[in-house]
């Protein structure tokens, strides 16, 4: 269907890719990673026909019906729902032909002929289509018959999203579709591009959403492109397999990978709460399979111990926050101590934002009260400080102002080395910040967040704009960081990663949410069924509307010294599981058995390693599920 015959792309002098030799074919859901400016966009450009390769050729049908997301979106007084009708042009131009026909002296046979491919092509449930698609992108019923003018930017983004989608076609090609959404939206249009019969070429800095969608990977980095089977983290399997093969990254795996299990040790201990419990364990043992695939990030920076951690760092009691004469927050109660790691989780405008606001002090709260530790020091990130830096200034003089407004007195080569942990290296540190990407804007304002040494780091929506390794080397700083956490994102891969609390803000409440985003995603789904549910009534899902397991018997759940003997089992097999796997580490650590003549035994190691991974992960469920019978018995 696409064949890259090849393919060499410049960028002025440089060249994005060479030689790319690939095909992609009719179906395939194909997602395009790589660090920022290795060349993504300019390759769905050059499906679209607005490059040409530089050197090979490309092949694609020329009757391909393409469909593709607009990078802007001129204001206009049209009606939304209208807009995103006219991403199906085979609809309007149809519709154009039949007013055509009526207004003027064509026979009735040429008219029905008409009607009749409007009705085979979904005319007339082509409304009801547009207004679906809306509302799974967050848009209310209210929403389709506003002016586009009236809609922010991000809201935009999400219209001609849809307005893609609307689209009739057999290739869809979408660049950070998620950068504007929400969890929810996210998870929609998840199920949409699955359903999706066409081919798909998506790029994401989301490795959930890669990983729930695609099924091939093509990766460009140092100037190649080569393609993979699997989703994302498959490809992250193949490609730390071949990284583990380079000597000099292999100290470096090894410590990646022992800082992972240190972590994993020491959530385990602390553990409250079964489901979240399983859900973090798990969630970590991956992140240590795929740390070696990291292993070459250029970013590897931390946040700096706090200079005082003071408990409680914050207190809120029955505080209340909004714009204007509209609450939108209200009756929250909330104590944060260092070590915390809280996410919010609700739909977009329930108010997510507004209490990281309150919490920043960017908002006033009402009525109730407010306890702020003495030694308390904030560090907050939004999105709107991106464009609240000095277009003209460079990054390493950002920092220096900083510092100075801080008195303090680092050196120069200090300030370049803190900024290189966060990719500015060389001359980037002297050059304005105004020509830099929207990657590299939000790497710095983290940098700048980070250099105040907080001891509470609120962060909304982090991850926009950031790669992939960008994203993973955030989730390490932030599981290494000794102070507290407060988050908003929809990167489902740094909220399981990193999080231990989450709490939802809903229907005007902010309440506990005991689950995990699996359970979310099945909140929202019942929810969204039942929007005309009373908001009290949905305070706490999790517990209300969980499928609860067939019970086991009275005798079996109830009988503390059953229980205890199906736990000393138990035990046992997990100090078993645990010891092979030590072993299986020791033998897949050895440099020896990465040459030729040992690739067999390495694969039989390595998918030995995997069974035992997933025997521990089953383990520890029955042992969690155990416990928590023997603690209610």
């Amino acid at each position: 269907m696409l064949k890259f015959d090849a393919v060499t792309l410049r960028r002025g002098p440089r060249i994005l890719f060479a030689e790319a030799d690939f095909s992609l074919f009719r179906g395939e859901k194909v997602g395009i990673t790589g660090e920022n400016g290795s060349g993504k966009s300019s390759l769905l450009a050059l499906v679209r026909g607005e490059l040409q390769p530089d050197a090979g050729h490309f092949e694609m049908p020329s009757n391909l019906a393409v469909a593709h997301v607009s990078q802007e979106l001129e204001a206009s007084d049209r009606q939304a729902i209208e807009f995103v009708l006219d991403g199906d042009a085979e609809l309007r131009a149809l519709e154009a032909r039949i007013a055509e026909a009526e207004a003027g002296d064509s026979d009735g046979t040429k008219l029905a002929n008409l009607y009749t491919q409007y009705a085979s092509i979904g005319g007339y449930d082509a409304k009801a289509r547009a207004g679906t698609l809306m509302h799974g992108l967050g848009f209310s019923p209210a929403d389709e018959t506003r002016a586009v003018r009236d809609f922010s930017g991000g809201w935009r983004v999400r219209l001609n999203v849809a307005r893609a989608l609307m689209c009739r076609s057999e290739l869809l090609l979408l660049d950070e579709p998620t950068n504007h959404l929400d969890l929810d939206a996210i998870v929609w249009l998840e199920g949409w591009l699955r359903a999706y019969p066409g081919t798909l070429l998506l790029i994401a800095h989301d490795r959930e959403f890669l990983d729930r969608v695609v099924n091939r990977i093509v990766n460009i980095e140092q100037g190649k492109a080569a393609v993979y089977s699997g989703n994302y983290s498959d490809f992250e399997t193949t490609r730390a397999m071949q990284l583990a093969q380079q000597s000099t990254l292999f100290a470096k795996q090894q410590r990646e990978i022992a800082h992972m299990e240190a972590f994993v040790a020491r959530f385990r201990a602390s553990a409250t709460k079964a489901r979240q419990a399983q859900s973090r364990i798990k969630a970590l043992e991956r992140m240590q399979r795929i740390a070696p695939a990291h292993v070459d990030s250029p970013f590897e920076f931390s946040f700096a111990e706090p200079l005082k951690l003071p408990r409680p760092l914050m207190a809120l009691q029955a505080q209340s926050a909004g714009y204007g004469d509209r609450v939108l927050i209200s009756g929250v109660s909330l104590t944060i101590y260092p070590g915390d790691r809280i996410s919010l989780l609700g739909r977009n405008g329930a108010g997510k934002s507004t209490l990281i606001k309150l919490l920043a002090q960017e908002l006033p709260g009402r009525g109730g009260t407010r306890d702020d530790a003495r030694d308390l020091t904030l560090g907050y990130f939004a999105q709107h400080q991106l464009e609240q830096l000095d277009a003209d200034a460079s990054a390493l003089l950002h920092v220096q102002r900083l510092a100075a407004s801080l008195g303090q007195r680092p050196g120069d080569q200090e300030q370049r080395d803190y900024l290189g942990s966060f990719g500015f290296r060389g001359d980037r540190v002297f050059e304005p910040v105004g020509p830099f990407s929207g990657g590299e804007k939000a790497r710095l304002a983290l940098a700048l967040v980070a250099w105040r040494r907080p001891n509470l780091l609120l962060l909304d929506e982090p991850t926009n704009h950031l790669d992939l390794e960008m994203r993973q080397a955030l989730a390490m700083a932030l599981q290494e960081y000794t102070g507290a956490v407060v988050m908003v994102s929809h990167d489902r891969h740094l909220l399981s990663s990193v999080t231990d609390r989450f709490l939802l803000v809903d229907g005007g409440r902010v309440e506990e949410f005991d689950g995990d985003l699996d359970d979310y995603a099945r909140w929202l789904a019942r929810s969204g069924a039942a929007a005309s549910a009373p908001a009290a009534a949905a305070a706490k899902p999790a517990k209300a509307a969980e499928p609860r397991p067939a019970a086991k018997p009275p005798a079996a759940r109830r009988n503390p010294s059953a229980l205890r003997s199906r736990l000393a089992r138990v035990e046992k097999r997990m100090g078993e599981l645990a010891q092979r796997a030590k072993e299986l580490d020791e033998q897949l650590s050895d440099p020896a058995l990465y040459g030729a003549a040992e690739r067999k035994r390495q694969l039989e190691l390595t998918a030995e390693r995997a069974r035992v991974a997933q025997e521990t992960g089953e383990v520890e469920t029955e042992w969690l599920e155990i416990s928590e019978e023997l603690e209610g018995a």
